[in-house]
């Protein structure tokens, strides 16, 4: 969230980021009316503090003197200063509450750089990789070739769980693993720690990372204050909530493998066919922990580790910055890796790398310590990444790699974990 003395100092800067949002708003007139009124009860305790601490010291005084009955008018008086900063003592902490929940229902700030658009047609692409293969057959979608060599099974699926489930089996299955493995040991050489984070997730949680109260509806209730996880991002984040980090050990890089589970609440009608959009996912994540001097960078070797999955993989893609119309709630800048996909003829997203600044920091208190730069803490930046998503991926190398025969070639980097280097029908 932002900083409450930030929102205070720059109310047109909230201003002109949520008009850049497109559909995010801000009470003005309310932060500043309970803001002032916050202040103002503030200013009225410390006042009655005070007349009660020399009303104390005169009391004794006055016994001293035996002027009883002027020091239990003095009593009396201490006695309603006690009673009336009790009460105002009870609609600080309301109005607090209040200042503090508005100032969280506010999106992230965008990064300079961020460019001004209304929604993702206004995405500018950065760069793009390879080149889409030219077939010399009709290729089939993922959705037809996955049943067809028996290792996607979509009518199982939904008569297991519903809509918006599949099944995988046989080869179908070993590549969903291949695949969670390949990008697991591919972070850790690139020197991000493993965790293997429950799929069940609280309310603090999903609050520290911006999913909580704006976006309820898109996620599974376990029990009024537990949640199936929308992404790794939430566990990987609030590993550090409320806790204090070594600067010098920054960045700290870390990765895991869960499955992921989003109810879609605002997506009827997209992607229906095939798995690019389910209720129930697998995906690797990655998370940073940074210096606010050095996130910038940070997000950008982030998006270079997810690319290079893809390069080793070989599936066409390209990279685009996301505009202001476009940007996550908590995201001050993230860039989008859309892969190549023949049944759409177009690319679609695959990743999606984002830096919070501060934003989730604040929200979940995790700051660090510098004492060679400075004194006291400081909020930490995070940074999130999917790399990969393992259907997805899996949706692209069918497609991309089909053959007129109907079977899959595996990508070589997949083979030592396949143990094959075909996927034909059984």
């Amino acid at each position: 969230m932002l900083d409450i003395k930030f929102v205070r100092e720059n109310p047109d800067l909230v201003d002109k980021a949520c008009e850049s949002r497109q559909n995010a708003h801000w009470d003005r007139e309310k932060f500043f009316e309970l803001d002032e009124e916050r202040r103002s009860v503030i200013a009225e305790v410390e006042a009655l503090q005070a007349a009660r601490n020399s009303a104390s010291k005169e009391i004794g005084q006055l016994m001293r003197e035996g002027k009883k009955e002027e020091a239990e008018a003095k009593k009396a008086e201490v006695a309603a200063n006690k009673e009336r900063i009790a009460t105002l003592d009870d609609r600080r902490d309301a109005v607090e509450k209040e200042l503090f929940d508005l100032v969280a229902a506010i999106p992230n700030i965008p990064h300079e750089d961020v460019p001004y658009g209304k929604d993702d047609s206004d995405n500018p692409e950065v760069r793009r990789w390879g080149t889409p293969r030219e077939f010399d057959f009709e290729p089939k979608a993922h959705w037809d070739l996955g049943p067809e060599l028996g290792i996607i099974d979509f009518d199982r699926g939904v008569k297991l769980a519903g809509t918006r489930f599949y099944l995988l089996g046989g080869m179908g299955a070993r590549m969903e693993r291949a695949l969670i493995n390949f990008f697991i040991d591919m972070h850790n050489k690139a020197g991000f720690k493993e965790w293997w984070p429950p799929v069940i997730t609280n309310h603090d949680s999903l609050f520290g990372t911006g999913q909580l109260p704006k976006f309820d509806e898109d996620l599974y209730h376990v029990q009024p204050d537990l949640y199936l996880i929308p992404t790794a991002e939430v566990q990987l984040t609030n590993i550090h909530r409320d806790e204090v980090l070594d600067g010098s050990k920054l960045p700290l890089m870390y990765t895991a493998f869960t499955p992921c589970f989003r109810e879609e609440a605002g997506s009827a009608g997209r992607d229906t066919r095939g798995i690019i959009r389910q209720h129930e996912f697998d995906k690797v994540e990655m998370v940073k922990f940074a210096k606010p001097e050095d996130s910038d960078n940070q997000l950008e070797s982030m998006t270079a580790e997810a690319e290079y999955l893809l390069q080793q993989l070989g599936l066409p893609y390209r990279v685009i910055s996301l505009c202001t119309g476009d940007l996550g709630f908590s995201a001050r800048q993230t860039y989008d890796i859309e892969v190549w996909l023949p049944s759409y003829n177009a690319y679609k997203e695959i990743s999606s790398c984002s830096n919070c600044g501060d934003f989730q920091a604040r929200r979940a208190n995790i700051k660090y310590r510098d004492p060679e730069n400075f004194k006291g803490t400081r909020y930490v930046h995070t940074l999130n990444g999917s790399g990969l998503p393992a259907g997805r991926t899996m949706a692209a190398i069918l497609e991309n790699y089909q053959n007129a025969d109907g079977s899959i070639t595996v990508p070589e980097v997949l083979r030592p974990y396949m143990g094959c280097d075909k996927i034909e029908r059984a």
